[in-house]
């Protein structure tokens, strides 16, 4: 029986596309559901319980892709993979700043598809399958940020933060290294599920979000350091770290 993470809602205009999608996710375990217009994709996204939601920001009306998504993520916190032309570069990064997890240009091979949805999911039951309170790794606090892993939650001077499933994964590695340097390329294999490419701004696209969310510290410092040829580091409160 297909579980619901492995339905998969597509939004996209393109219904060649959208039927070989179906066929061909469905060979690899998947469900298909696909809608071809941005407004009803929304309302199926609310009320429908789908592991990933697929989005082409080249959606046809007066709401394109970009304003789906931003409808979509301001009510559920549903991963969302971005269908992106190819060379368009603003907009994979426009969609990873208004919340996406993903991004993937148009035209791409089946296989990175399936690679990038169960990269998702596999993120989304890690998260799922978190130990019981009580264990160590169920709490991480510096300074004034505390994480509650078993409830995804982070408090900031006791004030909730909303983050996306990418950013409180993110958030989790820097925490638990916190004073350390994480590279770019190991936050993009354990965050995103795949190796760092040349041209890849995801991981730092993610990074700046998360730093907006965060704010800088009581002293007015950022949190989390870009270390220049190496990676981020979640500063430790009174720690001196190397120039950017």
């Amino acid at each position: 029986m297909v579980q619901p993470r492995e339905v998969v809602l597509a939004i996209d205009d393109d219904r060649d596309l959208c039927e070989l999608l179906e066929e061909y996710l469905g060979r690899e375990g998947f469900r298909l559901e696909a809608v071809h217009d941005g407004e009803a994709g929304v309302q199926r996204a609310l009320t429908g319980s789908y592991g990933v939601i697929i989005l082409d920001v080249m959606l046809p009306g007066k709401r394109n892709g970009f304003d789906i998504l931003q409808a979509i993520r301001s009510r559920i916190g549903t991963p969302v993979l971005m269908l992106t032309a190819r060379g368009e570069e603003v907009d994979r990064i426009v969609g990873l700043e208004m919340g996406a997890d993903d991004y993937l240009p148009k035209p791409f091979n089946p296989r990175e598809l399936v690679a990038r949805l169960r990269a998702i999911l596999r993120r989304v039951n890690s998260d799922a399958a978190r130990p019981s309170p009580g264990t160590p790794s169920d709490r991480y606090r510096v300074g004034d940020v505390e994480m509650v892993t078993p409830t995804r939650t982070v408090l900031r001077s006791g004030r909730l933060v909303e983050l996306t499933a990418v950013e409180f994964g993110l958030l989790e590695v820097l925490l638990a290294r916190a004073g350390t340097i994480v590279t770019r390329d190991e936050l993009t294999r354990t965050i995103l599920g795949r190796s760092l490419t040349p041209y890849d701004r995801s991981i730092d696209v993610h990074v700046s979000r998360l730093r907006k969310k965060l704010g800088r510290d009581e002293n007015g410092a950022e949190r989390i350091r870009s270390i220049r040829g190496s990676g981020y580091v979640y500063v430790l409160p009174g720690a001196i770290l190397p120039g950017k």
